[in-house]
């Protein structure tokens, strides 16, 4: 496939990722404001937030599956339900059933659309840019997380729940038919599987189960921070620095899932990389909990997301190596299954101990620990992309 056009593909389905962020969070920033539009209770909601996690934990080793078996119908059905659930929530604003129902839809397309981002580096790209296609569409769902953070009050303030609902619907649409349109452009690479794939190469793979035990921890603390900071700092007498330390953690995760893995995948260095995740978060939540500084908590928070966000795209480019491309889709869908339980068990951890500042400021620390102990296991060095024989995979005709 020629440069130019692969990179389009990669920009097309980056946009995607991140509009199924940006749908997903559609009402964190809101919420007050949305059950009184909509004339439900707060959690209800919070429930709407919740379908996108539970949906992927029901459908990641399915849709992993099918990607891994037909590639372009899966991800297409992805594209479609993504554009399709944000167009039911703009049939009528006011109803919480019909935005109900286009959050079940849009929660059904995400993990047809995740699963496929080591796909498309394995399908589209030669073996020196995958590290880097990978980087590019996992920095895009952080992309979309702080996006949706902080656009989604002042959406509220031009044109209440109806602009939200529209302007997301917008997004959704137009990159769901960038990547439809790119679908038609000729593969460079064969990735799919032929005949049955069974899991049980999945169940004896020690490598893919402790990355994901590490991104159960990553995506566990990064989730944790973003549902209590706000009330931990309270605690503390810092009453609504929480959201401005988020969104300096998040952007600094951005930077770091763009530059980190390729440097890692460079110098085989994903084992060290890793490894600085889970030590740094050890420290820096004990140095907050020290320490109650709001610059010096942005400062340690800025670091802290740096390497922690660039856990997924070294998990995942890792995984594609020792799952080889026929079967990333899946080893994909494992990974963020991982990531997306330890996302909902480790803010309830935390939800245990947050009448004590001190106390959950502890438990995020400590919570490192067993990612720590995995990422001392992990192999010292990984296979090159370029030298990986599973990766010789015959290139197609233009």
């Amino acid at each position: 496939m020629p440069r130019r056009s692969r990179w389009l593909l990669l920009a097309s389905f980056g946009l995607l990722v991140s509009a199924t962020q940006v749908l997903w969070l559609s009402f964190a920033p809101i919420t007050p404001e949305a059950h009184r539009a909509l004339g439900v209770s707060e959690g209800a909601i919070g429930d709407l937030a919740v379908i996108n996690p539970l949906m992927y934990v029901l459908l990641a080793l399915p849709a992993g599956r099918w990607m891994d078996r037909r590639f372009g119908a899966a991800l297409g059905a992805g594209a479609l339900l993504t554009a399709s659930g944000a167009l039911l929530r703009v049939v009528h604003p006011s109803s919480y059933g019909w935005v109900f129902a286009g959050q079940l839809v849009l929660s059904a397309g995400q993990p047809l659309v995740l699963n496929a981002s080591t796909k498309v580096a394995a399908r589209y790209f030669p073996p020196g840019e995958r590290t880097t296609a990978i980087s590019v569409a996992s920095a895009a769902q952080f992309v979309g997380i702080l996006a949706a953070a902080l656009t989604g009050t002042l959406l509220w303030d031009a044109g209440g729940l109806r602009l939200v609902l529209v302007v997301h619907a917008v997004l959704a649409t137009a990159a769901a038919a960038g990547v439809l349109a790119a679908l038609r452009l000729p593969a460079g690479y064969r990735t799919e599987v032929t005949g049955h794939a069974p899991l049980g190469w999945l169940k004896h793979d020690p490598l893919l189960w402790r990355l994901g035990g590490l991104l159960f921890v990553g995506v566990g603390v990064f989730n944790a921070v973003a549902t209590w900071l706000d009330s931990i700092l309270g605690d503390l007498g810092h009453p609504g620095a929480a959201g401005g330390l988020i969104a300096v953690m998040t952007a600094a995760g951005i930077l770091g899932a763009a530059v980190l893995p390729g440097v890692a995948a460079r110098r085989n260095r994903r084992r060290e990389v890793l490894l600085t995740t889970t030590l740094a978060t050890l420290v820096a939540f004990l140095a907050i909990a020290v320490v109650h500084d709001v610059l010096f908590a942005g400062v340690v928070l800025a670091v802290e997301g740096f390497v922690l966000l660039a856990g997924l795209p070294v998990a995942l480019d890792w995984s594609e190596l020792e799952s080889g491309p026929e079967r990333a889709g899946t080893a994909t869908g494992f990974l963020l299954l991982a990531g997306n339980l330890g996302g909902v068990v480790l803010v309830l951890v935390v939800q245990a101990v947050i009448g004590n500042p001190y106390l959950a400021l502890v438990a995020i620390s400590a919570l490192a620990v067993p990612g720590i102990v995995l990422a001392l296991r992990l192999p010292r060095h990984a296979r090159s992309h370029l030298e990986d024989d599973r990766v010789r995979a015959e290139e197609l005709p233009a």
